[in-house]
């Protein structure tokens, strides 16, 4: 095994292939506000990240489950889904709020998981303990943390509104509930080159995530970083230095865990820079081209720091 793929994992755990049902709960962010039009983080836009097939204005979870469910049916003849709050920073309210919205969402159809994607600075002790109460032993949750990056100076470049003190805080409450954990890092932000990236790498290689999530730096048309992009104050990785990116980071991540994106797949017409990027399936043939040429495989110079 090259690297441990997220869709193989899903295979040989549930014996067939499995599909998330991407749905937004109705929540903004810290960094917006109640207002999801206000700014956030120099890469967002008022999207935030949502699931193409829901289109641009939020309906009530009974619809877009239903139709998220008709859409992988007809493309893909699924059967078996996964629950995924995946818009904006979805343990963002009152624990009794998320409850709510949480046990109705799983009341909607029969999930074998629950996934919930957030920001650390929306996980408290209590959030963490309501989220590991859904966990079972035939019943996993996942928590998807945006990290993005572990330079603190990166951090405040992007208006990203946390610190790596407040992300390690929240990894270990989750950890404690029992449930899993996957980090995003975004590989090109603002001033950071493969050095930086690298110790990104090895920062989270060390806390061992049960998952990871690779993104490329894209900007949408409506995001901050979009002004300094037509002033010509930025640049980015192209495709192939992005692979050679995910290869490095590979090897230095340990190889149990979960690669679950190695791209960003913002739809086509909110995606402004780059505008041409490697899709998911080509990204991942080429990863696993150049690790065969290096002769090497996720894990392969993996350590814990102070071994």
């Amino acid at each position: 095994m090259l690297f441990k793929q997220y869709s193989q994992y899903l295979r040989d755990k549930y014996g067939e292939t499995v599909y998330r049902v991407g749905v937004d709960g109705g929540f903004s962010c810290p960094n917006r506000g109640v207002d999801r039009d206000s700014p956030g983080c120099a890469y967002c836009d008022v999207f935030g990240v949502r699931s193409a097939y829901l289109g641009e204005e939020t309906q009530a979870l009974e619809e877009q489950v239903r139709k998220s469910i008709a859409v992988l049916k007809k493309r893909y003849k699924a059967e078996t889904y996964i629950l995924y709050f995946q818009a904006y920073s979805s343990t963002w309210g009152s624990v009794s709020e998320l409850k709510k919205i949480y046990d109705h969402g799983l009341s909607l159809g029969n999930f074998i998981e629950l996934v919930v994607s957030t920001r650390p600075d929306c996980i408290d002790k209590e959030i963490a303990r309501l989220l590991g109460s859904y966990v079972r032993k035939d019943f996993n949750v996942w928590v998807e943390l945006g990290l993005q990056s572990a330079q603190e100076d990166t951090l405040i470049r992007i208006n990203r509104g946390h610190t790596r003190d407040q992300f390690e805080k929240a990894f270990n409450l989750l950890r404690e509930a029992g449930v899993k954990i996957a980090v995003h890092l975004i590989f090109g932000l603002p001033g950071e080159d493969h050095s930086l990236i690298m110790e990104s790498v090895d920062y989270l290689a060390a806390l061992k995530p049960e998952g990871i999530k690779f993104h490329n730096l894209h900007i949408p048309s409506g995001s901050p970083l979009y002004g300094e992009y037509e002033a010509g104050e930025l640049s980015f990785p192209d495709s192939r230095r992005h692979v050679l990116y995910l290869v490095d980071a590979l090897e230095r991540i340990p190889e149990e865990t979960i690669i679950m994106r190695m791209t960003t797949d913002t739809p086509r017409l909110r995606h402004r820079v780059p505008g041409v990027f490697l899709n998911k399936s080509s990204t991942y043939n080429l990863v696993s081209a150049e690790l065969e040429r290096r002769g090497t495989r996720q894990g392969k110079l993996y350590h814990p720091f102070g071994v």
